[in-house]
């Protein structure tokens, strides 16, 4: 199955990231964004760990995402057997499914370097859709495990709201 939908939390994390109707957020923080969660921790995700050198800074936040709804909340409990089977899953669709171009992995450099400059607009929109595609394969994951996630709506540059509910396929 493939990531699939333009659903509602995936046009609110497109909207989050692409930055034309609102501040640009990095991977992480928009993904966090586009699940209500707080951002602060993923900002350390940027760019693959701030280096370029570690894993996509979104799909690092698609598993910090999975454990926050799935996870045991008791700091010293077990794994729970949602949060195994999601992980599980995430990690084999990301590796079959997550656009990556030519990288032979999932290091941040590896991924962007085939759209030219980091701050150019060729990478800019590889990344945006990475950063959409981790958000509807982790809706699509929760929801397979019972936890439906409404995005929430979001303000815009000029001052507008964006209700992602309201636009299945907006910005997408």
């Amino acid at each position: 199955m493939a990531i699939s939908g333009r659903g509602p939390i995936r046009s609110k994390a497109f909207v989050l990231y692409e930055g034309s109707a609102t501040p640009h957020r990095s991977c992480g923080i928009a993904l966090a964004e586009a699940f209500d969660r707080p951002t602060a921790a993923y900002q350390s995700l940027r760019r693959g760990g701030i280096t370029g050198q570690g894993t996509c800074g979104a799909v690092v936040a698609g598993q910090l995402l999975l454990g926050e709804f799935l996870g045991d909340p008791d700091p010293i409990g077990a794994v729970t057997p949602a949060l195994k089977t999601a992980m599980r899953r995430y990690l084999e669709r990301v590796g079959s499914e997550l656009e990556r171009g030519e990288s032979p992995d999932l290091v941040c450099n590896n991924m962007t370097a085939p759209h030219g400059d980091f701050h150019g607009p060729a990478r800019h929109e590889f990344c945006t859709s990475v950063v959409a595609q981790v958000a509807q394969l982790v809706d699509e994951l929760l929801r397979a495990h019972g936890i439906e996630h409404a995005a929430t709506p979001v303000t815009l540059s000029d001052g507008s709201r964006f209700d992602p509910r309201g636009e299945p396929g907006a910005a997408s």
